[in-house]
């Protein structure tokens, strides 16, 4: 069984960091793109960033440039989402999600979704 689950979220002030992991199971993690996604309250999803089946490749979202960097680790099984420079409008449910598809990049489409966890940024 495919499992997601996110962490790393929690209360920061405009200009924090913080650093959002999904600890991936049931699937071979180094087979699959993976993704970060984000909720705003009251607002539809958003892709955020998405990082390749071996690391190698990684493309973010405009807004995110230079502030959100994406990583994973595949002897943890895991993958991280840096977050600097952290705005009012960062405040969000983030979600990781699984590539559908085997070793392809770009990736195609989002299969698996985690739970999410709670990023607000307010002073």
């Amino acid at each position: 069984e495919v499992q997601l689950v996110e962490s790393g979220g929690g209360l920061v002030q405009p200009g924090g960091s913080l650093r959002l992991s999904c600890a991936a199971s049931g699937f071979t993690f180094d087979d699959y793109a993976m993704n970060w996604v984000r909720q705003a309250p009251g607002k539809g999803l958003e892709w955020v960033s998405a990082i390749s089946w071996n690391g190698g490749s990684t493309y973010d979202a405009e807004s995110m440039k230079g502030r959100f960097t994406i990583s994973r680790d595949s002897a943890k099984n895991t993958l991280y989402l840096q977050m600097n420079s952290l705005k009012s409008e960062d405040t969000a449910m983030y979600y990781c999600a699984k590539e559908v598809y085997r070793r392809t990049w770009p990736g195609r489409g989002m299969d698996y979704w985690g739970k999410g966890t709670l990023v607000t940024v307010s002073s």
